[in-house]
């Protein structure tokens, strides 16, 4: 099992490019089962995600082919298996998102329940009630979701009580080729799901209210294939700019933009950071300076998201002053509390708030990682840490993060990849 052996050093400096979106691309390879149509992707980071996805529609018959560069082209039209097995959702939450769109479509899926980063409890309960809610039957046997419906879907209008990302991608999936309409009311806002919902027009899906929390969809009998470039990452550029803010660094982020991340941009803001961005870049400079201690809350978006908690609680460890960091999406997403404490940090849990007491450098240290956006926070703290860090278990972050190593060497940072002795 590969780790990470991290010398902490002095300040980051240079520029990466960002790659695409992986919280964007995972829903949008799910849609191009609603294609009668092949479908090109491009700007498709290459991830272990994005591998297990494409082998879950390779298992169903969709046809792959890669094309130059970071992109693929994806043909549904010789659909066999309706059923994405345990064997490969188990370690890949988003694979509950071919539900809707296979259903829609054929009329039949069989799923099993997902698996993904143990960072707590995300049921798949709106997502079951919303098909439910446009005619689809549906039936929990022996761990897998079984859904069918009596022709096409029938257009609703549904109430989601919990803003859900991953609800209302399946639901607006399904609903596009629902007939009549669909009303999504409380419906997640998240970039991820605008660029989702302009793939989807850009095949010929009728919605209206996208980027609101009201989402309205014309059901329409058919869906084509079409050439689309999924967006940025806005979790892989927060990363980098906090990186760059701990090490009292500067960066200079391309192919990004800044706003799909003002809330991440005003924390850095608040820390100290020089911001400067452009149409597809981004800048921040510390001038030298440590980072001053910034409290935030995590909350559905265009609040701070949760995917950042983790990386802004590493920052606030070497920050000057104290800061509250409270998670209010995953109640497990405080993880990386005791392995940050293993490096000399001065944290302590109050319930879901962690307090961080910030002091001048961190200690190198065996640490474990736990989750994705855990791992992120591991790699900052060993790169403002005094000696080795050697991160075990960074399988996680091969599932979000695309070449990190290579990116981070690119900009300063000793980091590289070493094979267990185990």
């Amino acid at each position: 099992m590969d780790k990470f052996k991290i010398l902490g050093g002095g300040p980051l400096s240079g520029e990466i490019c960002i790659s695409g979106s992986k919280n964007a691309a995972l829903p949008i390879l799910a849609a191009v089962l609603l294609a009668n149509s092949p479908v090109t992707l491009l700007n498709v980071p290459h991830l272990n995600d994005i591998t297990t996805m494409n082998r879950l529609l390779g298992s169903m018959g969709v046809a792959i082919t890669g094309t130059n560069g970071h992109g693929f082209v994806l043909d549904s039209n010789n659909i066999t298996e309706f059923t994405a097995p345990y064997d490969l959702v188990k370690t890949m939450r988003a694979s509950i998102l071919v539900l809707g769109p296979m259903l829609a479509r054929y009329g039949v899926a069989n799923v099993s329940f997902p698996g993904g980063c143990a960072i707590g409890s995300r049921p798949v309960d709106i997502h079951l009630r919303g098909l439910e809610a446009m005619g689809a039957k549906i039936e929990i046997d022996g761990g897998y979701i079984r859904a069918t419906s009596n022709g096409r879907l029938k257009g609703a209008h549904f109430f989601m009580d919990t803003v859900t990302v991953g609800g209302t991608e399946n639901l607006l999936m399904a609903a596009v080729l629902a007939e009549g309409k669909t009303i999504l009311e409380n419906a997640a806002r998240e970039p991820e799901i605008v660029d989702l919902a302009h793939m989807l027009v850009a095949m010929g899906a009728k919605i209206e209210g996208i980027g609101t929390s009201t989402l309205t969809i014309q059901g329409v009998e058919s869906l084509h294939g079409c050439t689309y470039t999924v967006m940025p990452d806005r979790i892989e550029t927060g990363t980098y700019l906090v990186a760059a803010a701990a090490t009292r660094g500067s960066i200079k982020l391309t192919a990004t933009k800044a706003d799909i991340l003002e809330a991440v941009l005003f924390k850095l803001e608040e820390a100290g950071a020089d911001i400067t961005h452009g149409d597809d870049w981004i800048a921040l400079d510390m001038h030298g300076k440590r980072p001053k201690a910034v409290s935030l809350k995590t909350a559905p978006y265009p609040a701070f998201p949760t995917d950042m908690q983790s990386q802004f609680m590493a920052m606030n460890a070497v920050a000057e002053g104290v800061s509250h960091i409270t998670e209010t999406i995953f109640e497990n997403r405080l993880v990386q509390v005791n392995e940050l404490n293993r490096m000399g940090a001065h944290i302590t849990l109050e319930g879901n708030t962690a307090v961080v007491t910030g002091v001048e450098r961190l200690k190198g240290a065996p640490v474990m990682a736990s989750d994705l956006r855990a791992s992120a926070s591991l790699v900052i703290a060993g790169l403002v840490a005094d000696g080795e860090t050697l991160i075990d278990r960074i399988y996680h972050i091969d599932r979000g993060y695309e070449a990190i190593e290579a990116k981070f060497q690119s900009i300063g940072a000793s980091v590289c990849r070493v094979k267990s002795s185990s």
